[in-house]
């Protein structure tokens, strides 16, 4: 056994062995690869082997297209047959809401360059004539993907692994983990069989690990527990059934190549060929979580008691589908253990509050992720950040406070969600409300429809006050749904009026002490506001990268407020926290607190926004003390708001006059009440996320985890502005050396009259595609649809003529100048 190794991964499925060959592929030669029983012993195993091109997700995407393209490649490298049959994939339609849902998937599928093809219920009869399609709309066709053998997939990587210096060491158990200061210990203990169940003896070995990585899949749970730490990736049924032949499926297959993967969304399955026969796998509800708490020492390569009952449904709609499967009895039946995660992601990358420890769990798709995740997280740890944004599947955007039965909860509905509707205005309701803020019962009397950001309720939008429970879910929709018209009127006000916008969920942190000035001169790429005022600005990745957008208020020499994302928390507060920590000696003293749970937020913005301000706002001169001369824009200062003490900020995310209002959390129901009753003769609205976000777009303010992320520069998004090149700053070099690959800008877009892009579309110049949006919506100042991306930076020159790829057609798009609405950000300054 080697104990000293520049890489420790634990856990030989397909994800574990996917990641010791691009490590070896990488250049790391000092790696090992721990498996507690047998390579593929765990989920892999009994895996269906599909690799399935569809997602939602653009870093997913990626994903499993490189390794569907890897998978094509191993056996000429190894000399090992993974078993991947290319027989494609179609996945049918039987509404046009699904189809619009397709329609959305190809455009992004097309900014990764992922083959597809549309295919009418008549061409589906016609190729593949046992499929009943008179019920159906239509389908998308992956002609390139299909299904994998994955222990031959897994053996193979395994041995492109070896061939490069890696050592695979089986039936080795990780018992504990130590962090020295420079390395990890990692307790090792040699698992031997007895009476058919792996047992603990004697052997022991401590590995010295620079890096650990952790692949152990359903055992993620007793991972966490090694840790100390969370993981919400638990276990779920999933159930398949394997058929005798077919009679008429042996027929057809005389003269005709293998049916490709099936995949009937509405009916929540997949089915594909197996030796004459078909396996039929479905997505039911109900499905339980097991193993919460870790899985038992006797499970080894088992299965769960079946529970056909629970999938008839879905098994009479497969008969339906292909009623020849009818005269083929049930061969064989599987129920096993399929990890999930709250969202349906795995965790791909570092592990909050530890070094050099990464985690790789979680995977619902393991086979299809495996190639492609082990190739992006062996960037991560070979050059410090991956080519593409993984911020969606990092372990930190899962908060603290998240509980194993939450976790359970939530994994459970994942599972059944795979064939939903994925709307991109989707709300899942498993486990909420849970966090709210004080005044979450007064915004739902008004309409409130909440959307959730890191566990807190926020609401997206204001619905009819006599609408039922059901009216969201009612509302959604791939086209302008039934929520749109409420955002524009909320909209319409922040532009006329006023509205108010409950920023609670956003992510604040207090920095203070000695050494806090110099490490936030250092840390970010703008100069520090002076006492009393605010400035916006960027951590960077050791790439150069956009990392973490901050606005920094100081409060006082030594004391500053920041305020990131809502839905970053965790991640914020990982990185800040080790950066100080590493840093501490070199510039001084200081200390972080995490203070999101304690104060509420109000965004105040509109023409009428000073007017509400004034009626509860005390002051020995309330005449003027929300005057340009006294609150000047980006600035802050302390309000006294008739009995709550308030930390006011003078800054609108939306582009209008306002203030975000940081107060008492326990205040911010009397604090509400009183706003309310102040905008009544002022026009003043509950305006929700939807509508901000379409705001926002109209001042090109760039949001983060869209335009702003792990795979562009400050300078790339266009915001030199935030970045003073006179200083020294953590990832300046790095930045200078990207250079300009791309550019974001904003367009204005004549799209289809009743749906607007949502930010996942693939832009083209004449017939090339040239970029992709990363976010859409609607322009009330315009009076069309908005939206802000990435091109080529040629291209990213006001007047210069694009298209958008929305419901399969090519719409004209224009790009403008940063900022369309008001671009000398007249309204904002307003006086008075």
């Amino acid at each position: 056994m080697q104990t000293h190794v520049k890489a420790l991964i634990v856990g030989g499925g397909a994800v574990g062995t996917g990641i010791a060959y691009a490590l070896s592929k990488a250049g790391w030669r000092d790696v090992v690869l721990l498996e507690r029983d047998e390579l593929t012993a765990g989920s892999t195993w009994h895996a269906a082997g599909l690799l399935p091109y569809f997602n939602m997700g653009y870093a997913t995407s990626h994903i499993h297209d490189h390794s569907i393209k890897l998978y094509k490649t191993l056996e000429e490298e190894t000399g090992l047959n993974p078993g991947f049959s290319v027989v494609g994939n179609l996945r049918m339609a039987q509404t046009q809401a699904r189809m619009d849902e397709y329609e959305l998937y190809a455009s992004i599928a097309e900014t990764v360059d992922i083959p597809h093809e549309w295919m009418t219920p008549a061409q589906i009869k016609e190729r593949w004539p046992l499929v009943r399609t008179e019920d159906l709309k239509g389908a998308i066709f992956h002609p390139t993907d299909g299904y994998i053998n994955p222990a031959d997939v897994t053996m193979a990587m395994a041995k492109g692994a070896r061939d490069r210096g890696v050592k695979i060491e089986r039936r080795w158990q990780v018992d504990g983990y130590h962090w020295t200061g420079d390395h990890w210990d990692v307790t090792c203990t040699k698992m031997v069989e007895k009476g058919g169940n792996l047992v603990a003896s004697e052997e022991q070995v401590v590995i010295h690990a620079d890096h650990v990585v952790t692949a152990t899949g359903n055992h993620a749970q007793r991972t966490a527990q090694l840790l100390g730490i969370k993981i919400p990736a638990v276990v779920v049924e999933h159930q398949y059934i394997v058929t005798e032949p077919d009679p008429a499926l042996v027929e057809y297959r005389k003269m005709q190549p293998q049916h490709p993967v099936l995949r009937d969304a509405d009916a929540k399955w997949y089915v594909r060929e197996e030796r004459g026969g078909w396996i039929l796998g479905p997505y039911e509800k109900n499905a339980p979580a097991r193993f919460e708490y870790g899985v038992p020492d006797s499970f080894r390569a088992d299965l769960f008691p079946l529970d056909l009952d629970r999938i008839e449904a879905e098994y009479m709609s497969f008969i339906h589908r292909i009623p020849s499967s009818e005269n083929a009895g049930l061969k064989d039946d599987y129920n096993g253990p399929i990890c999930y995660t709250p969202d349906g992601n795995p965790l791909v990358g570092p592990v909050p509050g530890l070094r050099n420890m990464w985690l790789a769990e979680g995977f619902s798709f393991g086979i299809t992720a495996a190639g492609g995740v082990g190739h992006y997280l062996a960037q991560m740890m070979t050059e410090g950040e991956a080519e593409i944004d993984m911020a969606s599947l990092d372990p930190r955007r899962f908060g603290r406070w998240m509980t194993t039965e939450y976790a359970a909860r939530k994994n459970e509905e994942a599972y059944d969600h795979v064939f939903i509707l994925h709307h991109p205005d989707e709300e899942r309701p498993a486990c909420r409300p849970l966090k709210t803020a004080p005044s979450y019962d007064r915004m739902k009397a008004r309409g409130a429809q909440f959307g959730c950001v890191n566990g807190w309720e926020r609401p997206n939008y204001f619905g009819p006050l006599d609408a039922p429970e059901s009216f969201d879910h009612d509302a959604r929709s791939f086209r302008r749904g039934g929520w749109w018209k409420h955002t524009v009127e909320e909209a319409t006000a922040i532009r006329e009026t006023a509205g108010m916008i409950d920023a609670t969920a956003f992510t604040k942190h207090k920095l203070r002490g000695p050494g806090a000035a110099a490490f936030l001169d250092w840390f970010t790429t703008n100069k520090l506001p002076k006492v009393g005022r605010i400035n916006l600005t960027y951590a960077l990745t050791e790439a150069g990268t956009t990392r973490t957008e901050y606005t920094i208020v100081r409060l006082a020499e030594d004391t500053f407020y920041l305020v990131s994302a809502g839905a970053w928390q965790s991640y914020d507060s990982d990185f800040l926290a080790q950066a100080i920590n590493d840093n501490v000696e070199r510039f001084g003293p200081m200390w972080l607190d995490d203070c999101t749970g304690m104060h509420g937020v109000f965004a105040l913005a509109g023409p009428n926004a000073r007017a509400v301000l004034n009626k509860v706002v005390r002051d020995a001169d309330v005449s003027t003390v929300l005057s340009n001369k006294r609150f000047p824009w980006l600035s802050a200062r302390r309000l006294e708001l008739l009995m709550c003490p308030t930390n006011a900020i003078r800054v609108a995310y939306t582009g209008e006059l306002g203030w975000e209002l940081h107060h008492p959390m326990e205040m911010q129901n009397y604090l509400f009440d009183r706003l309310m009753e102040a905008g009544e003769q002022h026009g003043l609205k509950l305006v929700g996320a939807r509508a901000q976000n379409w705001l926002r777009q109209e001042k090109s303010y760039r949001a983060f985890g869209n335009e702003l992320g792990r795979d562009a520069t400050p300078l790339e998004a266009g915001l030199d502005r935030f970045v003073d090149l006179s200083k020294q700053f953590h990832g300046k070099a790095a930045m200078e050396d990207v250079g300009i690959r791309s550019k974001c800008v904003t367009m204005l877009i004549d799209g289809p009259a009743d749906a607007d892009p949502w930010g996942r579309e693939a832009l083209y110049d004449g017939d090339t595609k040239v970029g992709r949006l990363t976010s859409g919506g609607y322009s009330v100042a315009f009076s069309k649809s908005i939206g802000m991306g990435y091109v080529r930076p040629d291209l990213a020159v006001p007047g210069t003529k694009l298209r958008v790829r929305m419901q399969r057609k090519l719409w004209d798009a224009e790009v403008t100048e940063d900022s369309p609405y008001d671009p000398t950000n007249a309204r904002i300054r307003i006086d008075g």
